[in-house]
C-alpha cells in the first residue's frame, strides 16, 4: 500500500465518499456544481458503486465485498480484476453499443485516475490492459452524433415552420379592431409561438451553432441561453458561450436575419436581457409571474385578477417585464420532435425518429465541406480542421472513390485501344 495515503484515505474508505469532491473538481461554474460531464459522471459512478455492492448485474453477482461482511464497497476492495469484471458487465447483454460501453467505462476510469492522484489508490487499475481487455473495439463514432439533416429535410422543415409562422402572424395582424381582448391575446400568443419556433429552426439549420451554446443548460449556470443583447442583426453576428469555455461571435447568414427581425418586432421584448427563445411552459410562467408580482407587493387576489386579464402568462410577463428563462436543450428536442411530426418529414435513422438539433449542425457541416473544403468549414463550425476532417471523412472518401473510378475507367479505355 502507498505510504503517502493519509489516515482518512486508507483501504477502509468507502468508494462513494470520494464522489462529491471528484465531481466538484470536474464540474463547471461556481463550486463545480454544473456541467454535462459532472451530471453524466455522477450517473455512471452511482451505477458503478451499485454494481460493486452487488445491486446490479446478473442474479449470480454478489459484488466485490467479501462474503459474510456487511459494509459498503471500499477502496481496499479494488484491483484490476474488479475493473475487468466491470468492463465485462458493461459489455454484456445490456443492449449498449460498443462506443457507449467505451464512454461509460471512461467515466469510471477517469475517476480511478483521479483517485490515484488524490491518494485513495496506489495504481490506476482501470487503465491496465487486463482490466480493459473485455471492452469492445471503439468504432470511432460518438453516440447520437451521426444524424445530419439532408438538404431535402432542411428545406421541408424550414418551409413548414415558415408557413406556420406566416399564417399565424397574418391571423393576428389582420384581426378587426373590435375583437375581444382575450381573443387578440390568443392570436398574438399563437403568432409568437410560431415565430419563435421558426427562428429556432433556422438558427439551428444555418448557423451550425451547438444547441448547448444557444439555449439554457440547467446544469451549467453560464449557459443561460442567448439573449437579445447578444444579437447584432446589423453585423450579422451572435455572441455565444462556446464549448471551449469562452464567448465568441457566430455568424448569422441571410436565411436567419429576416425571421429574427420579424420575431423581434412581434415579441417587442421590454429589455435586451430577455431570452431570444423564452420558455412557454405554463407552469413555469405561472409560478414566475406570481412570485415576481408578489415580490413587488401585490396581493394574491390582485395577482389572479391580473392573470385573468391575459390569455397567457407570457403576455403579462411581457407587459410587466418579468423575464422568463430560456428553453433548455431538452426543450428544443421536444420542439423539433413536434415539428418533425407535423411537417411529416421522412426520417431514416437508427437513433432518432425526428430531426435532432445536432443534425442541423452536421448538415451545415456537410454543405460547407463540399462547397468550400475543410479549412473554411472548420472556421464556421468552431472546430479544428483535424476534427472536421475526421467527422466528415466520408466526404473525402467518396471523392477519392470518384477519382479511383475515373482512373479505372481511363485505364480500361486505354487497354481497349
Amino acid at each position: 500500500m502507498n505510504q503517502n495515503i493519509s489516515p482518512t484515505r486508507d483501504g477502509s474508505t468507502p468508494l462513494a465518499s470520494s464522489f462529491e469532491r471528484y465531481l466538484q473538481d470536474k464540474g463547471k461554474g461556481r463550486g463545480g456544481e454544473g456541467g454535462n460531464y459532472r451530471r453524466n459522471a455522477a450517473r455512471e459512478l452511482e451505477r458503478f458503486v451499485e454494481w460493486a455492492a452487488g445491486e446490479r448485474g446478473d442474479e449470480n453477482w454478489v459484488g466485490i465485498v467479501p462474503e459474510n461482511v456487511d459494509r459498503d464497497p471500499t477502496f481496499g476492495d479494488l484491483d484490476e480484476r474488479v475493473f475487468r469484471e466491470y468492463a465485462r458487465h458493461l459489455s454484456g447483454d445490456r443492449g449498449l453499443k460498443q462506443n457507449t460501453v467505451q464512454t461509460y467505462y471512461a467515466y469510471v476510469s477517469a475517476w480511478c485516475g483521479w483517485c490515484v492522484n488524490e491518494g485513495y489508490l496506489e495504481a490506476h487499475y482501470a487503465q491496465r490492459a487486463s482490466a480493459m481487455a473485455p471492452l469492445p473495439e471503439d468504432d470511432g463514432r460518438k453516440p447520437g452524433d451521426q444524424q445530419a439533416w439532408t438538404p431535402e429535410q432542411r428545406h421541408a422543415l424550414t418551409r413548414h415552420v415558415d408557413e406556420q409562422a406566416r399564417e399565424a402572424i397574418e391571423a393576428y395582424t389582420t384581426l378587426p379592431d373590435d375583437v375581444d381582448s382575450l381573443d387578440k391575446h390568443r392570436a398574438r400568443y399563437a403568432a409568437l409561438k410560431a415565430a419563435r419556433d421558426r427562428t429556432l429552426v433556422v438558427v439551428l439549420a444555418y448557423t451550425a451553432v451547438r444547441v448547448g451554446e444557444l439555449l439554457r443548460d440547467p446544469d451549467d449556470p453560464r449557459r443561460r441561453g442567448v439573449r437579445w443583447e447578444d444579437i447584432q442583426l446589423e453585423d450579422g453576428s451572435m455572441d455565444v458561450y462556446r464549448k471551449k469555455q469562452q464567448w465568441d461571435a457566430a455568424s448569422l447568414p441571410d436565411p436567419v436575419i429576416s425571421p429574427l427581425q420579424s420575431y423581434r418586432k412581434l415579441l417587442d421584448p421590454p429589455a435586451e436581457r430577455w431570452p431570444v427563445f423564452p420558455t412557454l411552459d405554463q407552469r413555469t410562467l405561472a409560478e414566475l409571474v406570481h412570485e415576481e408580482l408578489a415580490d413587488r407587493g401585490e396581493q394574491s387576489e390582485t395577482i389572479e385578477e391580473r392573470r385573468d386579464e391575459y390569455a397567457r402568462d407570457l403576455l403579462l410577463a411581457l407587459d410587466e417585464d418579468i423575464r422568463p428563462p430560456s428553453i433548455t436543450t431538452d426543450g428544443a428536442r421536444s420542439i423539433l420532435q413536434r415539428l418533425s411530426e407535423t411537417a411529416e418529414i421522412e426520417i431514416n435513422h437508427p437513433k432518432h425518429d425526428y430531426l435532432a438539433p445536432h443534425g442541423g449542425r452536421r448538415g451545415m457541416g456537410e454543405v460547407l465541406v463540399r462547397a468550400f473544403g475543410y479549412t473554411v468549414a472548420a472556421r464556421y463550425l468552431d472546430n479544428s480542421e483535424e476534427v472536421v476532417r475526421e467527422r466528415y471523412s466520408h466526404i473525402e472518401a467518396g471523392e477519392l472513390g470518384d477519382v479511383a473510378t475515373e482512373a479505372l475507367n481511363e485505364v480500361d479505355s486505354l487497354n481497349r485501344k
